[in-house]
């Protein structure tokens, strides 16, 4: 008599083929899916005997399903202009907590939660670094990334000044020349630093000063911070550029110490004030001070690094991590494009973009599914023909099991 259950079981792994492939096409605009593919293996077989030469005779008992593998190579990514859009280019999965529960994914359009978290569409909050006065610390624990708007950044008090200067070699004694500088407090506030130079017999003179005002005790119109002289060689060039440091105290505002250094020379030790002839003129002045300011602004650079622009200048807020797997297929999917680590995949190792194994990350685009919708139609037939063929036997072997009952008519 026919065996049903070989052509049943062609028909069960056929009708899942054409599952999993419909399942594909069906995902084929999903950001970050991975299409999967159904592979089939022969069942046991039955030993019917052997023939004259020993050789065993065998009847398989027909096929199942030994594996549904998911291809994770990376799709094509898409630009969107949106900033909390971001997608993985290589391997890797972005981690994202809901409560207790840890996921990982490649969907990348996130959008911010009212405390200004970047969350999936779920509102499974995405994880990464902190950074602490624009340090990442790669070695603590991971935290929800937050670019909430109107975020602060604080202050930061002048450490170093420079004035790039040409002073007048023809100029008489007596003769003066000033500039400023602003620099900043502990709270931020701007004070303008005059700095006037005199001619003397051997060099310049100078004189730091700030309006009385800003200091507590302070006399007059202008209070002098500080104040020497700078002598020139042959050539116009600085006989010393050792830093001139400044300690303000006693500063109206309530601010602490206003320390910081004057630095004569550049990095390559090249004196920034010469003693030539013409007019003297101010080339340059830099500062590293600033005032407080707020969160106009961020993007997501290829390493994960979160970087806010704020209206006091720009500061790393944040980095965004990665995990991988020994065994991505081993992974559980959940839906919602999540996955969950199981004792097949291995424990997450967690990292930054572009480290070890890790990919990097497109800021402001998306990862596309990775379906090929030719290819599945082509699979699509394939499945198709195979159920046909396994339908036919079917109705072939019921056939015949009723021609073998009418042989008892």
């Amino acid at each position: 008599m026919p065996n049903f259950s070989i052509a049943l079981s062609g028909l069960n792994a056929s009708d899942t083929a054409l599952a999993t492939i419909s399942n594909n096409l069906a995902n084929l605009n999903t950001v970050g899916y991975k299409k999967a593919t159904v592979n089939f293996q022969d069942m046991f077989y039955q030993l019917l005997g052997s023939n004259g030469s020993g050789d065993k005779m065998q009847v398989g008992a027909g096929t199942t399903v030994s594996s549904i593998n998911t291809n994770f190579t990376s799709g094509s990514p898409q630009n969107t202009g949106v900033s909390t859009d971001v997608a993985i280019y290589g391997n890797g999965f972005f981690v994202v907590r809901n409560g207790s529960e840890t996921c990982y994914t490649r969907a990348g359009d996130f959008t911010k939660d009212g405390t200004g978290n970047l969350v999936t569409s779920d509102g499974s909050e995405v994880m990464g670094y902190p950074a602490i006065n624009g340090v990442v610390n790669t070695k603590g624990a991971l935290t929800p990334i937050n670019v909430q708007d109107g975020m602060i950044n604080p202050p930061s008090a002048t450490a170093n000044i420079s004035i790039g200067a040409k002073l007048s070699a023809s100029a008489a004694v007596g003769d003066s020349y000033s500039t400023s500088i602003t620099v900043y407090d502990s709270l931020g506030t701007s004070h303008v630093l005059n700095v006037d130079f005199t001619r003397s017999a051997t060099g310049w003179d100078y004189k730091a000063t700030l309006p009385s005002s800003e200091i507590t005790g302070g006399t007059g119109t202008n209070t002098t911070v500080k104040s020497g002289s700078l002598t020139f060689d042959s050539n116009g060039v600085l006989t010393s550029t050792t830093p001139v440091a400044f300690s303000i105290a006693n500063l109206a505002d309530g601010a602490g110490t206003l320390a910081f250094n004057w630095n004569l020379a550049n990095s390559s030790g090249t004196g920034l004030i010469t003693q030539v002839a013409g007019a003297s003129v101010t080339n340059s002045s830099t500062q590293d001070g600033y005032t407080s300011g707020t969160l106009t602004s961020f993007s997501i650079g290829s390493d994960g690094t979160v970087k806010g622009s704020f209206t006091n200048g720009t500061k790393v807020i944040g980095q965004i991590a990665l995990a991988s797997f020994s065994n991505v297929q081993g992974l559980s999917k959940q839906g919602g494009s999540t996955y969950n680590a199981t004792l097949a995949s291995g424990s997450a190792v967690i990292g930054t973009p572009g480290t070890g194994s890790l990919g990097t990350l497109i800021g402001s685009a998306l990862e596309l599914s990775n379906v090929d919708m030719s290819t599945e139609f082509s699979n699509l037939i394939i499945a198709e023909r195979g159920f046909q063929a396994n339908a036919k036997s079917v109705t072939t072997f019921d056939q015949i099991a009723q021609d073998t009952i009418n042989l008892t008519r």
